[in-house]
């Protein structure tokens, strides 16, 4: 392991927003804040918004920024990726974000039935070969709604057609109350305060003309859910390149193309 992210872990134990419950220390010992954040943490009665898969935390913090009405926690198991989001948070003195490095399968480990609001899935791996892995399968979704106040919220923010065609289908087929959808966010009118939040790597994907997909439904507390018919749905170009290239300026990834 490097020097830096030795450094980063060391700096994320100092910082009050972060709890550290990776699947290892979570077999050994139950998680303190489960059904007690309200009381225990953000000392408030507000609602307690999610955001899985946060990556580096910047949509989390600008979340909470945008909005201090509500409580917003970023989950990802990469604990080097949490600690720009936290450091931020912390320097902002932000008393209305936490961070949690943990896997998102074990969810219902960190919160109590009821007790989040709502859930962001961000620009997630649209996972074109593992429906089980795919944050918006029927696998997850019922995961979600053990956590979930009945009709609770969930956001897709994706530039994956594949990603957002299955999701969309999902929510058709299931007949779960869809509150906004669009292929094409900045084309569409529906773009406001937080869905306009861009992160590092919007901006790259936007640089690469990739159009932003915004869906977002209410989960009910019960009734069937299943997977939608997916093999006709076309793989797009996301596992084209590492992520990491994603970070090249959009002629040398066609260059690399080529």
């Amino acid at each position: 392991m490097g020097k830096n992210k030795l450094r980063k872990f060391a700096e994320m134990k100092t910082f009050p927003c972060v709890f550290e419950y990776p699947w290892a220390r979570l077999s050994r010992e139950p998680f303190p804040l489960k059904g007690r954040w309200h009381q225990d943490f953000f000392h408030n009665d507000r609602p307690i918004v999610l955001e899985l898969g946060c990556g580096r935390g910047e949509y989390t913090v600008q979340l909470a920024k945008a909005d201090p009405e509500k409580n917003y926690i970023g989950i990802d198991v990469k604990g080097a990726r949490i600690w720009s989001g936290a450091k931020e948070a912390t320097a902002l003195g932000l008393r209305n974000v936490a961070f949690l490095r943990g896997e998102i399968e074990q969810i219902d480990s960190f919160f109590a039935p009821g007790e989040v609001s709502e859930i962001w899935i961000t620009f997630p791996d649209p996972q074109m070969k593992k429906t089980r892995r795919r944050l918006t399968s029927a696998r997850f979704l019922k995961l979600y709604r053990r956590i979930l106040v009945p009709g609770g919220t969930v956001h897709l923010k994706t530039d994956s057609p594949f990603l957002y065609t299955f999701t969309s289908r999902l929510v058709h087929e299931n007949s779960l109350p869809l509150l906004a959808e669009t292929s094409d966010l900045y084309s569409s009118g529906l773009a406001d305060a937080v869905t306009s939040i861009k992160t590092h790597y919007e901006k790259q994907w936007l640089s690469r003309g990739k159009r932003i997909k915004l869906i977002e439904f209410t989960l009910p507390a019960d009734g069937p859910l299943a997977d939608p018919q997916e093999d006709d749905i076309e793989h797009d170009d996301y596992t084209s390149f590492p992520r990491g290239l994603a970070q090249c300026m959009p002629e040398q990834l066609a260059a690399l193309n080529d």
